[in-house]
């Protein structure tokens, strides 16, 4: 009966029962919290105007709370308030901050991104501009690739139309057809440019109509001013699509990359720019995470 009656105890009054030193019942009272506990748990609800729990600002996103909390603790968002116990105190400016990232990463990439919401953060904001120019300028440097490479397939193309040998030619011929010297061909392989066969008893090189595609592609690029590191990469870019027709559609593909890229460039700077007004950052002024 003293066993159900101390269940009875738990369940109406949600309080603990305990034996004492002398078997008898003493009810023990559960802790009060103080005046600051108390304060530290309202200021972090949703309910309390102005302020944010990293939850808050989470599901905004589709995100993890810790993940807000790593941004902080990096950097991409300005520090935190702290309640007496620890607790994180984010406001609207933070959450414009986090906004303002996860816009710019679609446009410039992640480590781009960090770079200029920690220079922005610290009142840089020279800096974060380099950064978006320097990204802005890889941009231009894609489009201009995309346009020669265009452009020389769309040679190749014609020049495929018409009956050609395929028989593979030594690197004099190809050197001839070119108008370049053996050396530079040689060169172009070493930068994993052209890859043309061996002749087994010779040693000799034997350039197939493919090696011809890709030396006549290399050769209008290269007059472009293209470096040979990035035109080996459009050649592998080449030789994985399978030819130029399966490369035609690849480079319909990469530009519509390219036009998706700079329109999330547009869409990140006007977050940050609204990050930015919001934080009342100035030049030399690192920002807060205070409403001005």
């Amino acid at each position: 009966m003293r066993r159900l009656a101390e269940r009875e105890q738990r369940r109406w009054y949600g309080k603990q029962v305990e034996k004492g030193d002398h078997s008898i019942n003493r009810i023990v009272e559960p802790p009060v919290e103080t005046f600051e506990q108390r304060s530290a748990v309202k200021a972090t609800k949703p309910s309390n105007p102005g302020v944010r729990r990293p939850v808050d600002l989470a599901r905004r996103h589709g995100l993890s709370a810790q993940a807000v909390r790593n941004y902080e603790r990096d950097g991409v968002l300005p520090a935190a308030q702290r309640t007496p116990t620890g607790y994180r105190l984010f406001t609207e400016v933070h959450a414009r901050a986090l906004s303002a990232y996860l816009a710019l990463i679609a446009g410039h990439g992640y480590p781009a991104s960090g770079e200029i919401m920690r220079a922005v953060n610290r009142g840089d904001i020279d800096a974060a501009l380099r950064t978006i120019d320097d990204s802005h300028v890889l941009l231009q440097r894609d489009r201009e690739t995309l346009d020669a490479v265009e452009a020389a397939v769309a040679v190749l193309t014609g020049s495929q139309r018409q009956p050609q040998s395929r028989r593979a030619v030594p690197i004099s011929v190809l050197a001839h057809r070119l108008g370049v010297r053996p050396a530079t061909l040689r060169k172009w392989e070493r930068a994993g440019i052209l890859q043309p066969a061996r002749e087994p008893a010779t040693g000799y090189r034997r350039y197939s109509p493919d090696d011809v595609r890709d030396a006549e592609l290399a050769h209008l690029l290269r007059r472009g001013g293209y470096r040979l590191d990035h035109i080996a990469g459009v050649l592998s870019r080449l030789r994985e699509a399978g030819g130029t027709e399966p490369l035609v559609a690849s480079l319909r593909q990469w530009r519509e990359q390219l036009t998706t890229r700079g329109r999330a460039m547009l869409t990140g700077a006007a977050r940050l720019a609204e990050y930015i007004d919001a934080a009342d950052v100035g030049s030399d002024e690192p920002a807060t995470g205070n409403v001005p």
